[in-house]
């Protein structure tokens, strides 16, 4: 009887009839089959033909997991781990997903490498994380694999090995992971782990892209702006930052903000790049905090004000930007917006000076400069304490 009412409720499901299905679950759940309960725990979970209960989501998965049905207890550890129908509790997730995981289940190795990376209900072990990203990625788990990706990438668990981290990022690519077609599209860009094509780069952007990914979109307009694997073309480049922009991308509403400013790709207009600027400030963006402080400082699409200017470029000089921390500097040895401060400009021209890349030389000799300037006005005992304040400084 058993195997005709599997049969029956499948066919029901494959027509969209959920009535059935879950009648026919639930007869041979309440005759202690644990597949059976675990099915009907996902349709109180999933919401399918039911409304959605966690609570009664858990119950089933419960007897199930119980029973030693795996994924029941994967399923049954996720509702733990996520504090549905039950205050969050890692240890008992992690409990269910090893009994999960030592019966194979993929999905609960995957869920144990996080679990032991972010150090929920165990300390935080990259090493073991790795192990079971492994695990899981062996089995074709595509979150794993990219995982896994990530670890080889930075190094953390394992050595650091670009080329392991490309393979394990085209496994994960394979299955669609569109975080996976990013990266891989990433260190194309960068040669990391493979030489160095912008046509490769391009080509897996636009994969990642076709899913919606947002910075995939952005790095689409960066190629196209600087002509790197398609031919320069500042249209082409907005239209792909805009994507990108219009779904919340900081990076991206800066970079458009930056084509207004500039006037590449669409008509200059200041207000409309002071717009797109100050929406990615918002959002924490350091670049974009930086040229909110330039457009306060040159009047441009706002009133100019010194005292705003100074404000967006303490915001992102605490964080680190060397043009900030330049145009800081340049600030208090003016004293726009602030009193004249020698000292202050003298620590932010220093901090300038030793974070901008050796291939931005110009801006590196206008810090350098910078200091130089202020130092003349200095005592030793101030130049002498403006140093140690600029050793001591850490970003927030």
């Amino acid at each position: 009887m058993t195997q005709d009412e599997w049969a029956a409720a499948k066919a029901a499901r494959e027509i969209g009839d959920y009535a059935t299905e879950l009648r026919l679950y639930r007869a041979m759940s309440d005759r202690g089959n644990a597949r059976a309960q675990a099915k009907l725990g996902a349709m109180y979970e999933k919401g399918r033909g039911v409304p959605k209960d966690h609570a009664e989501a858990m119950k089933w998965f419960h007897k199930a997991a119980k029973q030693g049905e795996a994924r029941a207890q994967c399923n049954l550890a996720n509702l733990y781990d996520r504090g549905r129908a039950v205050p969050q509790d890692y240890v008992a997730a992690m409990r269910w997903y090893r009994m999960a995981a030592d019966q194979g289940v993929a999905r609960a190795q995957h869920n144990l490498g996080v679990m032991h990376e972010r150090g929920r209900g165990v300390p935080p072990d990259n090493a073991e994380a790795t192990k079971w990203y492994r695990m899981a990625a062996e089995r074709g788990f595509a979150r794993a694999q990219f995982n896994l990706g990530v670890m080889y990438d930075q190094g953390r668990g394992v050595p650091q090995d670009f080329a392991e981290a490309m393979k394990w990022f085209r496994k994960a690519a394979e299955r669609n992971h569109v975080k996976a077609q990013f990266n891989i599209g990433w260190m194309y860009e960068g040669g990391q782990g493979v030489a160095q094509n912008y046509a490769g780069a391009m080509s897996w952007y636009r994969k990642a892209a076709e899913q919606g990914d947002a910075a995939a979109l952005n790095n689409i307009g960066s190629m196209f702006a600087t002509g790197r694997g398609v031919p320069q073309d500042f249209g082409e480049a907005m239209k792909w930052y805009r994507k990108a922009a219009d779904q919340g991308d900081a990076a991206a509403q800066s970079n458009v903000g930056s084509m207004y400013a500039l006037g590449r790709g669409v008509p200059r207009d200041y207000a409309e790049a002071m717009k797109w600027y100050r929406k990615a400030a918002d959002q924490g963006d350091v670049a974009a905090q930086s040229s909110v402080g330039s457009m306060y400082a040159t009047g441009r699409g706002v009133p100019e004000d010194f005292t705003a200017a100074l404000s967006w470029y303490r915001r992102a000089a605490d964080q680190g930007d060397a043009s900030a921390q330049h145009n800081l500097g340049t600030l208090y040895a003016a004293g726009k917006g602030v009193l004249r401060d020698h000292v202050q400009a003298f620590i932010w021209y220093t901090l300038a000076a030793a974070r901008f890349p050796a291939e931005d030389a110009v801006n590196r000799a206008k810090a350098i400069k910078g200091c130089d300037s202020e130092a003349a006005k200095m005592t030793q005992h101030e130049i002498a304490e403006a140093q140690r304040l600029a050793r001591e400084w850490m970003p927030k």
